[in-house]
């Protein structure tokens, strides 16, 4: 049973936690680390929505500075 107070929206109607999947947390990790140099345990102390929001915010980076030198392939750390 949830506490009062507590997301909703991270349990089942059965009353399951609702986890994140593994492999893109990962992914989001890598990616951050990859570019910011933080290390894995500061990332992982982010909250869900703001890992996603630097994720964005790189992409973004990352597609400007494509779109300024010419270049515009798809970015294969655009997640």
């Amino acid at each position: 049973m949830r506490e009062k107070g507590q997301d909703a929206s991270k349990f089942s109607a059965g009353g399951a936690v609702i986890t994140y999947p593994a492999a893109r947390l990962l992914e989001e990790v890598a990616f951050i680390a990859y570019y910011f140099h933080w290390p894995r345990e500061d990332i992982l102390l982010l909250p869900h929505s703001e890992r996603q929001e630097w994720c964005q915010q790189i992409t973004s980076i990352n597609k400007a500075m494509n779109k300024a030198s010419g270049s515009t392939p798809d970015n294969v750390f655009d997640i």
